[in-house]
Protein backbone atom coordinates (compact mmCIF):
# COMPACT_ATOMS: atom_id res chain seq x y z
CA UNK A 1 0.00 0.00 0.00
CA UNK A 2 1.14 3.56 -0.73
CA UNK A 3 0.90 5.85 2.30
CA UNK A 4 1.24 9.64 2.37
CA UNK A 5 1.34 12.49 4.88
CA UNK A 6 -0.38 15.62 3.68
CA UNK A 7 -1.95 18.87 4.82
CA UNK A 8 -5.61 19.19 3.83
CA UNK A 9 -8.00 21.77 5.21
CA UNK A 10 -5.20 23.08 7.42
CA UNK A 11 -4.80 19.70 9.12
CA UNK A 12 -1.82 17.35 8.89
CA UNK A 13 -3.11 13.85 8.27
CA UNK A 14 -2.39 10.48 6.76
CA UNK A 15 -3.73 9.29 3.43
CA UNK A 16 -3.40 6.33 1.10
CA UNK A 17 -3.49 6.15 -2.68
CA UNK A 18 -6.68 4.71 -4.13
CA UNK A 19 -7.71 4.82 -7.77
CA UNK A 20 -5.57 7.83 -8.58
CA UNK A 21 -6.74 9.88 -5.61
CA UNK A 22 -5.89 10.35 -1.96
CA UNK A 23 -8.17 8.54 0.47
CA UNK A 24 -8.26 10.27 3.86
CA UNK A 25 -9.00 8.56 7.18
CA UNK A 26 -12.58 9.92 7.23
CA UNK A 27 -13.31 8.44 3.81
CA UNK A 28 -12.93 11.70 1.88
CA UNK A 29 -11.23 11.45 -1.49
CA UNK A 30 -9.15 14.37 -2.72
CA UNK A 31 -7.04 15.05 -5.80
CA UNK A 32 -3.26 14.95 -5.63
CA UNK A 33 -3.05 18.66 -6.43
CA UNK A 34 -5.55 19.66 -3.71
CA UNK A 35 -3.18 19.05 -0.80
CA UNK A 36 0.24 20.04 0.48
CA UNK A 37 2.53 17.04 0.47
CA UNK A 38 4.83 16.33 3.41
CA UNK A 39 7.65 13.79 3.71
CA UNK A 40 5.78 10.47 4.13
CA UNK A 41 7.52 9.69 7.42
CA UNK A 42 5.76 9.39 10.74
CA UNK A 43 7.13 11.55 13.60
CA UNK A 44 9.54 9.69 15.85
CA UNK A 45 9.89 10.03 19.67
CA UNK A 46 13.64 10.55 19.32
CA UNK A 47 15.58 12.51 16.70
CA UNK A 48 15.51 10.69 13.38
CA UNK A 49 18.84 9.40 12.10
CA UNK A 50 19.28 10.10 8.39
CA UNK A 51 22.14 8.18 6.79
CA UNK A 52 23.13 8.93 3.21
CA UNK A 53 25.43 6.99 0.92
CA UNK A 54 27.85 8.65 -1.43
CA UNK A 55 29.29 7.06 -4.58
CA UNK A 56 27.27 3.86 -4.13
CA UNK A 57 27.05 3.26 -7.88
CA UNK A 58 30.33 2.69 -9.72
CA UNK A 59 29.13 4.52 -12.83
CA UNK A 60 28.33 7.64 -10.78
CA UNK A 61 31.76 7.55 -9.12
CA UNK A 62 33.34 7.33 -12.56
CA UNK A 63 31.13 10.16 -13.82
CA UNK A 64 32.47 12.41 -11.05
CA UNK A 65 36.03 11.16 -11.61
CA UNK A 66 36.27 9.51 -8.20
CA UNK A 67 37.41 6.02 -7.29
CA UNK A 68 34.55 3.79 -6.15
CA UNK A 69 34.73 3.30 -2.36
CA UNK A 70 35.85 -0.01 -0.87
CA UNK A 71 33.52 0.41 2.09
CA UNK A 72 30.38 2.54 2.42
CA UNK A 73 30.97 6.28 2.16
CA UNK A 74 28.38 7.69 4.56
CA UNK A 75 27.35 11.08 5.89
CA UNK A 76 24.59 12.31 8.19
CA UNK A 77 21.79 14.70 7.33
CA UNK A 78 19.54 16.86 9.50
CA UNK A 79 15.76 16.58 9.20
CA UNK A 80 15.39 20.21 8.12
CA UNK A 81 16.93 19.14 4.79
CA UNK A 82 13.78 17.14 4.03
CA UNK A 83 10.84 18.50 2.08
CA UNK A 84 7.82 16.97 0.38
CA UNK A 85 6.50 16.11 -3.05
CA UNK A 86 5.59 19.08 -5.31
CA UNK A 87 7.61 21.47 -3.11
CA UNK A 88 10.36 23.89 -4.12
CA UNK A 89 14.09 23.70 -3.44
CA UNK A 90 16.25 26.83 -3.51
CA UNK A 91 19.37 27.07 -5.65
CA UNK A 92 21.89 29.28 -3.84
CA UNK A 93 22.94 32.40 -5.68
CA UNK A 94 26.18 32.17 -7.58
CA UNK A 95 26.69 28.39 -7.57
CA UNK A 96 27.87 26.72 -10.76
CA UNK A 97 26.71 23.12 -10.38
CA UNK A 98 23.72 21.83 -8.42
CA UNK A 99 22.44 18.40 -9.38
CA UNK A 100 19.71 15.95 -8.36
CA UNK A 101 20.29 12.42 -7.06
CA UNK A 102 17.47 9.87 -7.42
CA UNK A 103 17.82 7.50 -4.47
CA UNK A 104 16.04 4.46 -3.10
CA UNK A 105 15.38 5.23 0.55
CA UNK A 106 15.06 2.55 3.23
CA UNK A 107 12.78 3.25 6.20
CA UNK A 108 13.65 1.20 9.28
CA UNK A 109 10.65 -0.60 10.81
CA UNK A 110 12.13 -2.34 13.87
CA UNK A 111 14.99 -1.61 16.24
CA UNK A 112 18.05 -3.12 14.60
CA UNK A 113 21.32 -4.01 16.29
CA UNK A 114 23.83 -6.61 15.06
CA UNK A 115 21.51 -7.77 12.29
CA UNK A 116 22.72 -10.48 9.94
CA UNK A 117 22.50 -9.76 6.24
CA UNK A 118 20.20 -12.74 5.74
CA UNK A 119 17.72 -11.23 8.22
CA UNK A 120 17.97 -7.62 7.06
CA UNK A 121 14.60 -7.44 5.30
CA UNK A 122 12.84 -8.25 8.57
CA UNK A 123 13.92 -4.87 9.92
CA UNK A 124 12.74 -2.75 7.00
CA UNK A 125 9.36 -1.08 7.36
CA UNK A 126 9.16 0.30 3.85
CA UNK A 127 10.70 2.37 1.11
CA UNK A 128 10.33 5.78 -0.47
CA UNK A 129 12.07 7.97 -3.06
CA UNK A 130 14.52 10.74 -2.22
CA UNK A 131 16.09 13.39 -4.41
CA UNK A 132 19.29 14.25 -2.58
CA UNK A 133 20.47 17.45 -4.27
CA UNK A 134 24.19 18.18 -4.15
CA UNK A 135 25.92 21.52 -4.64
CA UNK A 136 29.30 20.58 -6.08
CA UNK A 137 30.80 24.06 -5.69
CA UNK A 138 31.21 23.38 -1.97
CA UNK A 139 32.67 19.87 -2.18
CA UNK A 140 36.03 19.73 -0.41
CA UNK A 141 36.84 16.13 -1.22
CA UNK A 142 35.02 12.94 -2.07
CA UNK A 143 34.95 11.44 1.44
CA UNK A 144 33.94 14.52 3.43
CA UNK A 145 31.03 16.44 1.92
CA UNK A 146 30.86 19.92 3.42
CA UNK A 147 27.55 20.62 5.18
CA UNK A 148 26.71 23.15 2.47
CA UNK A 149 26.91 20.42 -0.19
CA UNK A 150 24.27 18.07 1.21
CA UNK A 151 22.66 19.46 4.35
CA UNK A 152 20.88 22.62 3.32
CA UNK A 153 17.24 23.29 4.20
CA UNK A 154 14.72 21.84 1.71
CA UNK A 155 17.37 20.23 -0.49
CA UNK A 156 16.18 16.65 0.00
CA UNK A 157 12.67 16.12 -1.36
CA UNK A 158 11.29 12.78 -0.25
CA UNK A 159 8.10 10.92 -1.17
CA UNK A 160 5.48 11.08 -2.40
CA UNK A 161 4.70 7.68 -0.93
CA UNK A 162 5.83 5.40 1.84
CA UNK A 163 5.43 1.90 0.40
CA UNK A 164 5.26 -1.10 2.72
CA UNK A 165 8.28 -3.36 2.44
CA UNK A 166 5.99 -6.36 1.83
CA UNK A 167 4.85 -4.72 -1.41
CA UNK A 168 8.37 -4.57 -2.85
CA UNK A 169 9.45 -8.07 -3.83
CA UNK A 170 13.11 -7.20 -4.45
CA UNK A 171 14.50 -3.74 -3.61
CA UNK A 172 17.65 -4.72 -5.49
CA UNK A 173 15.89 -4.88 -8.86
CA UNK A 174 14.13 -1.53 -9.23
CA UNK A 175 14.47 0.80 -12.19
CA UNK A 176 15.32 4.42 -11.40
CA UNK A 177 14.96 7.44 -13.66
CA UNK A 178 15.05 11.22 -13.56
CA UNK A 179 13.56 13.76 -15.91
CA UNK A 180 14.33 17.47 -16.13
CA UNK A 181 11.49 19.45 -17.71
CA UNK A 182 10.17 16.21 -19.18
CA UNK A 183 13.48 15.04 -20.69
CA UNK A 184 15.01 11.81 -19.39
CA UNK A 185 18.48 12.60 -18.05
CA UNK A 186 19.15 9.65 -15.72
CA UNK A 187 18.34 5.96 -15.94
CA UNK A 188 19.59 3.11 -13.79
CA UNK A 189 18.70 0.17 -11.59
CA UNK A 190 19.22 -0.59 -7.91
CA UNK A 191 20.88 -3.88 -8.91
CA UNK A 192 23.96 -1.82 -9.74
CA UNK A 193 24.56 -0.60 -6.19
CA UNK A 194 28.03 -1.32 -4.85
CA UNK A 195 26.64 -1.92 -1.37
CA UNK A 196 23.13 -3.36 -1.49
CA UNK A 197 20.22 -3.04 0.91
CA UNK A 198 20.89 -6.15 3.06
CA UNK A 199 24.59 -5.28 3.30
CA UNK A 200 23.81 -1.76 4.50
CA UNK A 201 21.46 -2.96 7.26
CA UNK A 202 24.10 -5.39 8.47
CA UNK A 203 26.87 -2.79 8.18
CA UNK A 204 25.18 0.04 10.06
CA UNK A 205 23.63 -2.15 12.75
CA UNK A 206 27.05 -3.67 13.48
CA UNK A 207 28.15 -0.48 15.23
CA UNK A 208 25.03 1.61 15.84
CA UNK A 209 21.38 1.11 16.72
CA UNK A 210 18.89 1.75 13.96
CA UNK A 211 15.48 2.81 15.28
CA UNK A 212 12.03 2.71 13.70
CA UNK A 213 11.68 5.70 11.41
CA UNK A 214 15.40 6.08 10.71
CA UNK A 215 16.14 6.30 7.00
CA UNK A 216 18.99 5.31 4.70
CA UNK A 217 19.46 7.04 1.34
CA UNK A 218 21.29 4.54 -0.84
CA UNK A 219 23.00 6.66 -3.51
CA UNK A 220 22.37 7.43 -7.17
CA UNK A 221 23.54 6.13 -10.57
CA UNK A 222 25.22 8.28 -13.20
CA UNK A 223 23.47 10.86 -15.35
CA UNK A 224 23.40 13.95 -13.14
CA UNK A 225 23.04 17.38 -14.76
CA UNK A 226 23.01 20.95 -13.49
CA UNK A 227 19.58 22.17 -12.32
CA UNK A 228 18.53 25.79 -12.83
CA UNK A 229 15.74 27.92 -11.33
CA UNK A 230 12.42 26.97 -12.88
CA UNK A 231 13.50 23.42 -13.72
CA UNK A 232 10.99 20.72 -12.80
CA UNK A 233 12.75 17.57 -11.63
CA UNK A 234 10.96 14.21 -11.37
CA UNK A 235 12.82 11.35 -9.71
CA UNK A 236 11.02 8.04 -10.10
CA UNK A 237 11.62 4.52 -8.81
CA UNK A 238 9.73 1.47 -10.01
CA UNK A 239 6.94 0.57 -7.60
CA UNK A 240 7.51 3.59 -5.38
CA UNK A 241 6.22 6.47 -7.46
CA UNK A 242 7.40 9.71 -9.00
CA UNK A 243 8.67 12.53 -6.79
CA UNK A 244 8.35 16.01 -8.32
CA UNK A 245 10.32 19.07 -7.25
CA UNK A 246 10.93 22.55 -8.69
CA UNK A 247 14.10 24.61 -8.40
CA UNK A 248 13.62 28.21 -7.27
Amino acid sequence: MKHARIIHGGVTQRAVEQDGQLLLADGTRVAFDAVTWLPPLEPTPLPRTILALGLNYADHAKELEFKAPEEPLVFLKGETALTGHRQKTPRPAGVQFMHYECELTIVIGRTARHVKRSDAHDFIGGYTVANDYAIRDYLENWYRPNLRVKNRDRTTPIGPWYVDAADIADPMALALSTTVNGKVTQSGNTKDMIFGVPFLIEYFSSFMTLRPGDIILTGTPDGVVDCRPGDVIVTEIEGLGALMNTIE
